[in-house]
């Protein structure tokens, strides 16, 4: 064993009391709480990022394929094309698409017995990607499709039926925008669900309906469609996968684009989430730093006599400052270790019982979620260990400056 790490294991796990051992303490309990700060803040922005992407994905997907209009919104209504069979089999068989379904959406009004509001019908098939709305209903089921007739049931919000007074089952009035100074087409539908996303946007601005009705209302054909939405497997392939059904299976009328497109202030958001972590990593390193840069100053203004009989038997500097290094090495180590035990185990705790509580109107969710991924926390462990230790050769270079005579009779 290296004579610098024999003395260093001798000073660590010395018994003896002293003033530097309170230093060491504090120095490994900040390291620790560091850490474990670090760790819950990397999971709660991983979890917050993670639910309101699925929630987005699921009710919108994750590619839109329509007609070019400029300028067009979210809330715009879709130019209307003829649906290719061929084409979406060609969609569908591309190894990142889980699903592709028809859609198209409307402007309306909808009324209960005392208030009205303004919302966007959106009108799918059968062939939907109804699991993943499912995940979100409350309350009732799907609507029944049938092949002679639009199908009379709707989804609505739960934010939306309690401020409209609505419940399961209810009749509610539609009436739908024309445009070009038409007169509002009135239908009468039943709310067979209600979903909750807790994404106000949404949740107050669509309902879910049959596309036939749209395609009666706008005296479409039946194989005329607003548009495709494309799930996809995984959503990190989102823009790869626009970009080549853009440029190799759409005809020249079409175009493809990507929820981030169509919703970028809610990522735009999301993305601010991430930068918000990145500062609390490099503060809680900081502080680690600090503490361990203080705690190494101590040990070794409480060590100058050995350091001067050290350096008059003959030891070198490095040989010395490595003693130092070593002895916090296994400080910042220990409460690396102790920081995951406490960082883990309070995520464990939050995923189990969810007892950190959120204002829902605010954060989209009821309860902070969390997902901790296992490189980062790799990451976040190792780079704790050596940014500390590298960092503590330089207060370990005051060891340089002291003369063995002084050291020898300081006291």
């Amino acid at each position: 064993m290296d004579i610098s790490q024999f003395i260093a294991n001798r000073i660590a796990f010395n018994k003896n009391k002293s003033f530097s051992k309170v230093i060491i303490r504090i120095a490994m309990w900040a390291t620790a709480i560091s850490v474990a700060v670090m760790i819950l803040a990397t999971g709660f922005v991983n979890g917050f990022q993670q639910v309101i992407q699925e929630k987005v994905f699921s009710f919108w997907g994750h590619i839109h394929i329509n007609q070019y209009q400029p300028n067009a919104g979210p809330l715009t209504q879709e130019k209307p094309f003829t649906a290719d069979t061929a084409l979406m089999s060609k969609i569908q068989h591309l190894p990142q698409v889980k699903t592709i379904s028809s859609y198209a959406t409307k402007s309306a009004i909808i009324k209960s017995e005392k208030e009205i509001a303004g919302v966007m019908f959106k009108g799918v098939d059968k062939g939907y990607d109804w699991p993943a709305i499912q995940e979100y209903l409350v309350e009732g089921t799907i609507p029944s499709f049938n092949d002679s007739a639009y199908a009379q049931g709707i989804l609505i919000s739960a934010s939306l039926a309690k401020e409209l007074q609505l419940h399961l089952h209810d009749k509610v009035i539609l009436y739908f925008i024309q445009g070009s100074g038409q007169s509002p087409r009135a239908r009468r539908l039943t709310i067979s669900g209600i979903y909750k996303t807790s994404i106000e946007e949404y949740d107050k601005t669509y309902i879910i309906g049959d596309i036939n009705l749209v395609r009666k209302l706008n005296d479409w054909l039946s194989n005329e469609i607003g548009g495709y939405e494309i799930s996809l497997k995984d959503y990190h392939q989102m823009d790869e996968a626009a970009s080549y059904i853009d440029h190799n299976l759409l005809p020249d009328e079409l175009f493809t684009r990507t929820i981030k497109e169509i919703y970028p202030n809610i990522f735009d958001w999301l993305q601010l989430q991430g930068q918000n972590e990145v500062i609390i990593i490099v503060i809680m390193t900081i502080v680690a730093i600090i503490n361990m840069i203080t705690a190494i100053l101590i040990l070794i203004l409480e060590r100058t006599n050995m350091v001067g009989t050290l350096k008059a038997l003959g030891m070198r500097n490095w040989s010395i400052q490595k003693i130092f290094v070593f002895q916090a090495a296994y400080i910042v180590l220990l409460g690396v270790i102790i920081g995951n035990i406490l960082g883990l185990g309070l995520a464990f705790l939050q995923v189990q019982t969810g007892v950190l509580r959120l204002p829902e109107d605010s954060y989209y969710m009821s309860t902070a979620a969390i997902a901790l991924r296992w490189h980062e926390i790799i990451l976040i462990n190792v780079g704790t260990f050596v940014v500390c230790t590298a960092v503590l050769l330089l207060p370990s270079l005051i060891i340089r400056r002291i003369t063995p005579i002084k050291a020898i009779q300081f006291k």
